[in-house]
């Protein structure tokens, strides 16, 4: 498994604040996703690398059973409770990798909501087949920082700290924007031999932070937890100066999210 992998586990550091500081991901998402897979309550959905249950909510609300699995024991106990009148959602602590259902249960859609890069790419497309039934979909998306045209200033700015850190953004800056940007989970479907894609869809939306609001959010990024103390410490004191220096003290961050939905072969 990649030297980077290790940071999976640093999300359970978050485990406490993760679920209000992240964003939710959009209705038509859900919407989009079910359209596309044709599946209805009360099919049986695998979630791989459920966090606290961020997008586990939105589908037990709709009445489908889940059987989510969270590699964090923290993140995996946050899950239990904010999911727990559904009785029809298990929530169980274990990597993918080395999870096995029970013998002969198979599932109408696996997902997997800003976790499918976490997970080994030696193992998860021949895994995810074998347990979907069959026609069955895997579902895949992201949350990521996106940067369309007019994006907000103070990125530009706090880019010149992350640099002056060692911890610069690594590319041509300002990154393209999301609707320029390919979706590389398709060509990955395709590559793995299990599965064709049948959907890509992109979404785009922003949200309004408060340096408290937006360190907070920051706190949930493997890169931030991980990151030395000292760095991390000046890079927070000049978000809140960069941010006290404007009027309502606010920044906006755009978000973008890809859907990429393919059919088990």
């Amino acid at each position: 498994m990649p030297r980077d992998f290790r940071l999976r586990a640093t999300f359970d550091k978050a485990a406490a604040f993760y679920q209000d500081a992240r964003p939710d991901y959009p209705d038509e998402l859900y919407s989009d996703l079910l359209a596309i897979t044709g599946v209805t309550p009360p099919a049986h959905l695998l979630e791989v690398g459920c966090g606290p249950g961020k997008a586990t909510l939105p589908l037990a609300r709709m009445g489908f059973r889940i059987t989510a699995v969270e590699l964090g024991d923290a993140l995996a106990a946050e899950a239990r409770h904010r999911l727990a009148e559904f009785t029809d959602v298990s929530v169980i602590t274990s990597s993918f990798e080395g999870w096995e259902p029970p013998t002969g249960v198979r599932f109408d859609l696996l997902y997997a909501a800003t976790a499918w890069k976490w997970v080994d790419p030696e193992v998860k497309y021949a895994k995810a087949a074998a347990l979907l039934a069959q026609g069955g979909h895997l579902a895949v998306w992201n949350a990521d920082h996106a940067m369309p045209v007019g994006f907000d200033p103070f990125f530009t700015e706090i880019q010149k700290v992350y640099e002056e850190i060692g911890e610069g953004h690594g590319g041509p800056w300002p990154p393209p924007p999301p609707e320029e940007q390919s979706d590389p989970m398709a060509s990955e479907f395709d590559a793995s031999g299990h599965f064709t894609v049948i959907g890509t869809k992109l979404y785009v939306w922003s949200l309004r932070y408060t340096a408290d609001e937006y360190i907070a959010l920051l706190d949930t990024f493997s890169g931030h937890i991980a990151m030395e103390p000292a760095k991390k410490e000046h890079l927070y004191q000049e978000i809140r100066r960069y941010l006290a220096a404007r009027p309502d003290g606010r920044l906006t961050r755009h978000w973008s999210a890809v859907l990429t939905i393919g059919r088990r072969l």
